[in-house]
């Protein structure tokens, strides 16, 4: 199990990542070929960074009373 400062840690690493595609997909024109793949690693960082975040910010309690 992680700690609660080592998720924080990979939420501030995989926002750097995601920055730095952004940057890299800004200059580029829309139907560029380069676009696809950076978008999907983009999604990925996403889907990862928002799975961290719910990790964090768990919700206490049993979903089923």
């Amino acid at each position: 199990m992680r700690t609660e400062q080592q998720i924080q840690s990979k939420i501030n690493e995989l926002t750097l990542q995601k920055r730095s595609l952004e940057s890299r997909l800004a200059p580029l024109p829309d139907g560029s070929p380069q676009r696809e793949p950076l978008n999907a690693q983009l999604t990925r960082l996403e889907d990862m960074l928002l799975m961290l975040e719910w990790v964090l910010d768990a919700p206490a309690g049993k979903y089923h009373a």
